[in-house]
């Protein structure tokens, strides 16, 4: 069992939003403690996320409450309500201010909630919480992934420590960070020096992961922190931070819905890290590339598209561009058929590296996805029913 922080407790339970599984999760600290977050820029976004933004201006927060399998958006000023309610009813179980409660909401869009049962539930959560459980809070966010995310790393040489939990399958292209997710350490931290840590991590890790190119509406990306273990170096605790991110960056889009592959694509050698990323980021969206990967194909014709759509960025000559498949160049060079069959049994494996290099200055940036399956398709027609 992976434990909390230091400073954090939690309560998971089912109250029947969907079906049997758990669907209430409940973090809180003793008190208020720094939080800081990053959300979806939907024009559709959820009154969970409003709420959240609105309760984060304050650069502290005291408990997060997620419900899953239910998203609680494009249900009009009736489902603002039912966020409105929820918050109130976890602070008056807590008896703490409501803008010591933030939300979060994920799963089916455009359903009310079955608030009695949701109600019933917070009021039988036990105070005060006590269990420091890690894996339970992670699954209970679950929707439809198919593992939990969960990852930990200690800051320096301990005892301080990160503990990152996360969900999301589908519906990933970050328009801030993706996903619901949370990260919780007991070092010592001012609310400034945590947001800018986190909008920074967030940048190469969450705004980096991309599954079918659309973006959330419910997004939430959290992070607070205890303080119960003391102060600690500050680049310690950003590698540290980093390192949890990007763990579950990588669970996420392994995790993709139907996916048999991780796909990582590197760009390097780019006027810069913003260039970088956007050429990456066409790569691993790109249908065709993921259709490739996922039938062991190595047809760098299909990344060469991909690049050829950056339309806006001129300096990028295909006669300098380079290609490859791993460590394998495939473009300008030609593969005789026996080293293209040996790229084909690369492709075919769980990691699939796609490297480019621009040669249009000194830049680099890496994003990640996964290959396109008929499950994925077949999966998302079937949904809702």
């Amino acid at each position: 069992m992976v434990r909390l922080p230091d400073g954090f407790h939690s309560h998971v339970a089912n109250v029947g939003v969907k079906d049997t599984t758990d669907d209430l999760v409940l973090v809180t600290a003793d008190r208020p403690v720094p939080a800081v977050g990053v959300f979806t820029r939907s024009r559709f976004a959820g009154s969970s996320v409003k709420v959240s933004r609105s309760h984060l201006s304050s650069g502290h927060a005291r408990a997060i409450v997620v419900i899953s399998k239910n998203a609680n958006v494009a249900t009009g000023p009736e489902g603002a309500c039912d966020t409105d309610h929820v918050v109130d009813r976890v602070a008056a179980h807590l008896d703490c201010s409501p803008d010591d409660v933030l939300i979060a909401f994920t799963g089916v869009i455009g359903r009310r909630l079955p608030m009695e049962r949701i109600l019933a539930g917070i009021d039988r959560i036990p105070v005060p919480v006590r269990s420091d459980d890690a894996d339970g809070p992670a699954r209970g966010i679950m929707t439809t992934d198919s593992v939990a995310k969960l990852a930990t790393a200690t800051i320096g040489g301990g005892p301080a420590r990160v503990v990152g939990l996360a969900k999301g399958v589908g519906m990933i292209e970050p328009d801030m960070a993706t996903h619901i997710s949370l990260l919780l350490t007991d070092a010592q931290v001012s609310p400034s020096e945590l947001d800018a840590m986190f909008r920074r991590v967030v940048e190469k890790t969450f705004n980096c992961v991309s599954i079918d190119t659309d973006t959330s509406t419910s997004d939430t990306s959290i992070a607070m922190a205890s303080g119960a273990a003391g102060r600690v170096d500050s680049a310690a605790f950003e590698t540290a931070l980093h390192a949890v991110a990007l763990d579950l960056t990588k669970q996420i889009a392994r995790d993709g819905e139907g996916a048999t592959s991780l796909i990582e694509v590197h760009v390097d050698r780019s006027r810069n890290t913003a260039q970088a990323k956007r050429v990456a980021k066409m790569v691993v969206n790109s249908p065709l590339v993921k259709t490739a990967v996922h039938g062991g194909d190595p047809n760098w014709g299909r990344v060469a598209m991909a690049i050829g759509k950056c339309t806006d960025d001129t300096d990028i000559d295909p006669e300098r561009t380079v290609i490859r498949f791993g460590d394998t160049a495939v473009y300008p060079r030609r593969l005789d058929d026996a080293a293209l069959a040996e790229l084909s049994t690369y492709m075919k494996g769980p990691d699939v590296r796609i490297h480019i290099s621009l040669e249009t200055g000194s830049s680099q940036a890496t994003v990640w996805g996964c290959d396109l399956s008929d499950t994925y398709v077949r999966f998302n027609a079937d949904y809702t029913t």
